[in-house]
């Protein structure tokens, strides 16, 4: 429930800055068509809003209706939002006891709660790639010992093999009165 202001303050804070710089390229862009073109002028598309310097005196949600004004608790007034610094500084108002999106979120909440979030993002993602590096290593070495295994397997039974073919052939030679010691120990005995 808490991370629904928090999403809310974010996404306003990111309007803000868009909006400020939107204004400064539109600012500059009309004193360029109004240079250019002395006989064209553009009627504007919306209506000005009021500045935030004009709900000093009122209350934190009237000032803070608008998403571009800061509200000062001590001082209660409402002030642009200082775009440019991201934080407004401590001679406009301290973090503690400045407002900004909502009434009931400071800053100094706000940037110790986004630092825990990036810094639990942070340990997380880690730890993903470690585990996903690790169950990489043990699957890679459980399939290794499973070769090992099936080759153990192959040379017992290579080896089974071998020794019985080798007693048969032995068999086999005693038979036929074939001595193993010698090739040619049939042609010196010829009985």
């Amino acid at each position: 429930m808490n991370c629904i202001p928090l999403v809310l303050l974010l996404f306003g804070l990111s309007s803000t800055l868009a909006q400020s710089s939107t204004s400064a390229q539109s600012s500059t862009t009309t004193t360029t068509q109004s240079t250019s073109t002395a006989t064209t002028t553009t009627p504007p598309t919306t209506p000005p809003r009021p500045s935030c310097e004009s709900k000093n005196g009122t209350s934190c949600e009237e000032c803070l209706a608008y998403v571009n004004c800061l509200w000062c608790i001590p001082t209660k007034k409402c002030v642009t939002y200082p775009a440019k610094t991201i934080l407004p500084p401590h001679s406009l108002c301290p973090l503690s006891d400045a407002r900004w999106g909502l009434c009931t979120i400071n800053f100094q909440i706000l940037i110790i709660t986004l630092s825990v979030a990036a810094a639990l993002f942070v340990i997380g993602f880690l730890v993903c790639i470690f585990c996903c590096c690790k169950c990489e290593n043990a699957g890679s070495g459980r399939f290794d010992n499973k070769m090992n295994r099936k080759l153990d397997k192959t040379k017992m039974k290579q080896e089974e093999r071998k020794s019985e073919m080798k007693i048969r052939h032995d068999e086999i030679r005693q038979k036929y009165g074939l001595s193993r010691a010698s090739p040619y120990a049939r042609f010196e005995n010829p009985n």
